[in-house]
């Protein structure tokens, strides 16, 4: 390991020392991260307080602890201002937000994984998170599998060819035939549903956002505690509000066709409609 380290030059051990700064592992002191990456401490003493003189570390003054500073939120506001779909999404995930008052998220695949790359978070006192930045695997959780199973047949079949499975929780699907199963069922009905796939106690539901030339470019995702999701009444109502917003999106971005046209938005409301008058 060291051995192998000694060969990065000064800008490679600075990007390994922040790529090491994740939300399972938010803060880290001098000697645990440079035994973790094998640098000496003095080394890692020396990049630390290089990033901190910009801005991008910063230390707490008791703890002596390590963290990421406040700069990355610029580079935030500068991705988003790169992504169309984010600029054309807010206004829709806001409605979908005031309906819902659940935890409304954008997400798109990057490489091999889905990225969140927006966020509206619920002001309830009870409720689901989903930062910026977040990734995850495109076989766990609803907006992952969902951007999975609307990707081009041949994204999917390279993408299950190399496909490496672990277990998030108890929920993770870690086998490849009963994937597949779930990516047709995902395309049959339109939409994606999760219970604890992703974070135990996390229940989410997502729906695809397509443009004129019929391809996915995003999820547009609800994430919900999970006694709000195991509330069959109110789970469905936030399915129907999600694909309402998601196909009011999709035509924004170009989608052809009216919009009753769209299987996931007709199921969606008929699920709903059935359990209104089954509670009403």
């Amino acid at each position: 390991m060291k051995q192998f380290q000694s060969h990065l030059n000064s800008v490679e051990k600075a990007l390994k020392i922040l790529l090491f700064f994740q939300p399972d592992h938010p803060t880290w002191g001098v000697r645990e991260l440079s035994a973790r990456l094998g640098f000496s401490p003095a080394t890692a003493q020396r990049i630390l307080q290089t990033l901190k003189s910009y801005g991008f570390i910063e230390q707490d003054p008791r703890s002596r602890q390590y963290h990421l500073g406040n700069i990355y939120y610029q580079f935030v506001q500068t991705l988003q201002s790169q992504q169309p779909i984010a600029r054309a999404a807010l206004p829709f995930m806001q409605k979908l937000l005031s309906a819902t008052r659940e935890t409304v998220h954008l997400n798109i695949i990057q490489g091999k994984e889905r990225v969140c790359i927006d966020t509206l978070e619920s002001h309830r006192n009870l409720k689901a998170g989903m930062p910026i930045g977040n990734r995850s695997p495109l076989y766990a959780g609803a907006s992952s599998k969902c951007l999975l199973a609307f990707s081009t047949d041949e994204f999917i079949d390279d993408y299950l060819k190399t496909v490496q499975f672990e277990p998030l929780t108890g929920n993770t699907v870690t086998d490849l035939e009963a994937l597949r199963r779930e990516l047709q069922r995902i395309r049959s009905r339109g939409y994606a549903l999760s219970m604890g796939e992703r974070s135990e106690g996390l229940g989410s539901l997502s729906a695809p956002v397509t443009d004129f030339r019929g391809l996915v470019v995003a999820a547009l995702s609800l994430a919900l505690p999970e006694i709000r999701y195991r509330e069959d009444r109110h789970r469905e109502f936030c399915l129907g509000e999600l694909c309402r917003q998601t196909e009011a999106l999709s035509l924004r971005m170009g989608k052809t066709g009216p919009p009753d046209a769209s299987p996931h938005l007709k199921m969606a409301s008929n699920k709903y409609d059935s359990k209104e008058n089954k509670h009403g």
